[in-house]
């Protein structure tokens, strides 16, 4: 009896009851511990905060068809806001260690397609129907079909694509590269071909930086590149006092880094609900408004399965085929999160890529996203702090958020040309052409022909020749006088 008792006790011992936070968020049931998920909660934040500088200064870096900017402090709080509150959601929701925020491939389509042809208000009425749809294409079972009707090869080049076009942007606001003629030239545009600034330098310092902490997979490598090139022009702006008029025009461009006078202000609210759910589709026309959404659709939407499924298998909760458990309330949330990045004039909020950092660090539930949401919260308190990134250091982000998807082009089959033709139209034209929507339209035209010509029609997704059908038009719609 003596035996037994001791038996029980140890056992007892052993296996301690579990905490509703465990049961709530399957801590234990998938081998991790509450302090693994606050650290990969924390490491998560640490590799994607560079997103509240990043954003702010992409969207509030164009006029829309109005005239009108967006306020970089409004945008860094409603970036933070939005981040936050999906994130938690995520966590909550789908209780998985995958965090949400701004996507900079919807961001890119957002500030660059979107704006010049309809006002913010409009913008952002898209991306809430944005949301609407992607929400609707998960309980209806659409997104199976809308899978599966694109080639798995395009779906990776319009991803490749999107990386090219944000690269371009990115190497373009640090002033690496300008407009020359009908070429880009090294440079800016009054340099004559050539590098010439400090703050050509503190790009490139960060640039290197970041590199090589990547390299070396170092977690937080953007995030500590952009923070080195921050420090860095301080330096430069205080002991040389550039202005933006510096060095031909090649001064900080939109933020200066300058050391606010107070580092904490109560967050601006402004942007909150500034939204129009139907002029898009009176001032841009249905067709472009149209090809507008799906282009967003398309750009958040395939990236976000990619990224999902990659973040279980490497977590290891995926099942044997590959399925995240929850999906189906991820993926809500995950639409959910572009409604709410409409909301909040943030752009889609949408899963992120380096929520496989904090994976990394031993993140494995929802507890983590918990985790990382909060700080995401507590960052809109410090707007003044992120306000002097200057853009040469947030574009060092863009530069290798660009690398990190172009490295997808290995997954391409390059020896089909009825499918090398439609991926390299898609991904050179997306940079070239300066538009991601003009990229995947050629991109779907192209497969469509290509692979009907050899013979192998019946394997073209009938919804591929209506896709063909609708950018043909949208393509002819100016020669035809209908625009």
């Amino acid at each position: 009896m003596t035996q037994v008792d001791t038996s029980g006790s140890r056992d007892a011992q052993a296996v301690p009851a579990r905490s509703w936070l465990d049961r709530f968020f399957f801590i234990g049931e998938r081998g991790s511990t509450i302090g693994q998920e606050v650290r990969g909660g924390l490491t998560t934040f640490m590799a994607m905060a560079y997103i509240i500088v990043l954003n702010p200064i992409i969207l509030s870096g164009v006029e829309d068809a109005a005239g009108n900017t967006l306020d970089p402090a409004q945008l860094t709080t409603m970036t933070a806001l939005s981040a936050g509150l999906v994130t938690i959601m995520m966590g909550v929701v789908g209780r998985a260690p995958i965090a949400c925020a701004a996507a900079l491939g919807v961001s890119a389509v957002v500030a660059y397609v979107a704006a010049p042809v309809m006002t913010w208000s409009e913008v952002m009425g898209l991306v809430v129907w944005q949301g609407i749809v992607i929400i609707l294409m998960v309980v209806t079972g659409v997104r199976t079909a809308v899978m599966n009707a694109l080639p798995h090869n395009l779906k990776i080049a319009i991803g490749v694509g999107i990386g090219m076009f944000v690269c371009l942007i990115g190497l373009k606001n640090a002033g690496f590269v300008s407009a020359g003629g009908a070429l880009l030239t090294l440079g800016g545009p009054d340099t004559g071909g050539h590098l010439n600034g400090w703050p050509i330098l503190v790009f490139v310092a960060g640039l290197v930086l970041s590199a090589v902490l990547l390299a070396r997979n170092v977690t937080g490598a953007i995030f500590y590149g952009i923070v080195g090139a921050t420090l860095l022009g301080i330096v430069f702006h205080y002991v040389f006092g550039l202005d933006a008029s510096a060095w031909g025009g090649a001064g900080w461009g939109g933020s200066s880094p300058e050391l606010p006078g107070n580092p904490v202000a109560l967050p601006d609210f402004g942007l909150l609900f500034q939204v129009d759910m139907l002029g898009a589709w009176t001032s841009a026309g249905p067709t472009t408004a149209g090809v507008i959404l799906f282009t967003m659709v398309l750009a958040g939407f395939f990236d976000a399965l990619g990224t999902i499924l990659a973040i279980g298998a490497k977590a290891n909760i995926a099942d044997s085929t590959g399925q995240m458990p929850r999906v189906n309330q991820i993926l809500v949330t995950d639409g959910s999160g572009a409604v709410v990045g409409g909301l909040t004039s943030s752009s889609a909020t949408l899963v992120f890529v380096e929520s496989t950092a904090g994976v990394s660090e031993g993140a494995r539930s929802g507890l983590a996203s918990v985790v990382t949401g909060s700080l995401f919260l507590s960052a809109i308190f410090f707007a003044p702090v992120f306000a002097i990134v200057p853009t040469q250091a947030a574009s060092v982000a863009m530069v290798l958020v660009g690398v990190m998807m172009m490295m997808h082009i290995r997954d391409i089959d390059w020896s089909d040309i009825s499918i090398a033709i439609p991926a390299f139209l898609t991904i050179a034209m997306m940079p070239f052409a300066f538009d991601i929507a003009t990229g995947i339209g050629i991109g779907i035209i192209a497969y469509t022909v290509v692979r009907s010509a050899q013979g192998r029609y019946k394997e073209v997704h009938w919804l591929m020749w209506v896709l063909s059908a609708v950018f043909t038009f949208h393509f002819a719609m100016h020669a035809l006088g209908l625009e």
